[in-house]
């Protein structure tokens, strides 16, 4: 799929909102994303040919002691397993030029842990009573 990734734009939050789930029932959640447009730490993937219906979000910022940090990596249901996910953390990871970016995801997210894997990070740690019964996993990657 030909995708196109641009920065969020303030006017964005509604369409973005619409693909997460958890931001249409989640306040804390909406004004995290809205954070991360306002700070331009937000990317969005689409269609080469539409710019303006997103199929997924990524945010890339330095909330990790410092370092680059995705905390949300976001893709429409319908969009799933189609290469927005992996297009998406490879823009980040550019958009960083660092020499590591971290990430984490739930135990439970398979398919993430999986793309993590196929994307060359390496487990970096385990963060417990998050959500309770189901641990954050800390990724990193060493970037050549």
């Amino acid at each position: 799929m030909s995708l196109s990734i641009r920065q969020a734009l303030t006017e964005d939050i509604h369409h973005l909102t619409g693909i997460d789930a958890v931001a249409r029932n989640d306040e804390r959640r909406r004004e995290q994303l809205a954070q991360a447009i306002r700070a331009r730490e937000c990317w969005i993937a689409c269609k080469a040919n539409d710019a303006a219906a997103p199929l997924g979000y990524g945010c890339l910022d330095r909330s990790f002691f410092g370092e680059y940090f995705i905390p949300l990596v976001v893709v429409s249901d319908a969009s799933r397993r189609t290469g927005v996910g992996r297009q998406l953390m490879t823009h980040l990871e550019r958009v960083a030029s660092a020499q590591k970016v971290f990430t984490s995801t739930n135990t439970s997210n398979l398919p993430m842990r999986q793309l993590l894997a196929q994307l060359g990070y390496q487990h970096s740690g385990t963060i417990e009573n998050l959500d309770p019964g189901d641990p954050e996993l800390v990724f990193v990657k060493f970037m050549r």
